[in-house]
């Protein structure tokens, strides 16, 4: 069987272009990846996508999205693709013993954090651990903050944080940062910035609430521990857009997919929504958006 449209991805970008080409009469089929719905699910609070004016969680609205795309006929699988071959029309997608083709493609595989690899990090998501400070930030009125990373990314982190937070502690394990001169002295410059530089989260505390109340910091030359009070942490150490198995076939930069004229890819018939080639917004709105101009740019083409 030969599918009009496969939509790799199921998170905000995957789910709209899912909604718009079911609605066309595609029958796209919805390979939902390793983490069905995307970095949404991991959102407690959703307050900045229009028309929850009492917001939202995260899982609730891509559970809705899904199923106002089902409802049109989208069809979702539990499956990750593990192999694609875009060499010729149509396209073969591997999702492990499984086989699939189709005429057109919208990749909307996201990107991942990188995480530090802590049990607590991964327990407390949610629960005070947090990778996006415009989402999450307005949650942290008046109480101190970390922000782990020593690039322009935490440096804009933290930032946008003070805006709300009492304070903001800048966690980098070594003493020279990554981020732009600029950044830099912008943050030394701002009274609630503070460095905490040779600094590495050992861990994160929760006394036994379940939500953060602290972190244990390491000093890397010393080895000293020390712990520091904090409700909210910030994981800004960079993200890996999801495209390995497109290396060598889309064209990339950085590891993100190179779109142009809308959401067309360098493969004709391939398209890319979301964070899989949004570097710079990484919201659930942009994403939402990419992914209603890729299904309209899969649906022109599939009609031409």
């Amino acid at each position: 069987m030969v599918h009009n449209l496969i939509i790799l991805g199921s998170g905000c970008a995957g789910s709209t272009a899912a909604i718009y080409s079911a609605r066309a009469g595609l029958s796209p089929l919805i390979l939902e990846g390793p983490e069905p719905g995307g970095q949404l699910t991991v959102t407690t609070e959703v307050e900045n996508f229009p028309g929850f004016p009492e917001g939202i969680t995260g899982a609730d609205l891509v559970d809705l999205m899904r199923k106002q795309a089902e409802r049109f006929g989208a069809k979702y699988l539990p499956q990750a693709a593990t192999f694609a071959d875009l060499s010729s029309n149509p396209f073969l997608i591997k999702a492990g013993d499984a086989e699939y083709r189709s005429r057109a493609l919208i990749v909307a595989t996201g990107a991942s954090a990188r995480y530090l690899g802590l049990e607590s990090e991964r327990r407390l998501l949610g629960r005070g651990v947090s990778i996006c400070a415009t989402c999450d930030g307005p949650f942290f009125r008046d109480v101190p903050v970390v922000v782990v990373g020593g690039g322009d990314s935490a440096f804009e982190e933290a930032n946008f944080l003070t805006r709300f937070a009492s304070r903001v502690y800048i966690v980098h394990r070594r003493d020279q940062l990554r981020a732009s001169k600029i950044m830099v002295d912008r943050a030394k410059t701002n009274p609630k910035i503070n460095f905490l530089l040779d600094m590495a989260v050992s861990d994160i505390l929760d006394n036994g609430k379940n939500e953060v109340t602290g972190v244990l910091l390491k000093n890397m030359k010393t080895g000293v521990e020390t712990a520091i009070d904090t409700n909210g942490v910030f994981i800004a150490i960079g993200r890996v857009p999801n495209t390995k198995i497109f290396e060598g076939q889309l064209e990339l930069k950085n590891n993100y997919i190179v779109v142009r004229d809308g959401s067309r890819t360098n493969i004709k018939g391939v398209f890319a929504a979301g964070d899989v080639h949004d570097h710079i917004y990484r919201q659930a709105i942009t994403a939402a958006g990419s992914g209603c101009q890729a299904a309209l740019d899969a649906q022109h083409f599939l009609e031409e």
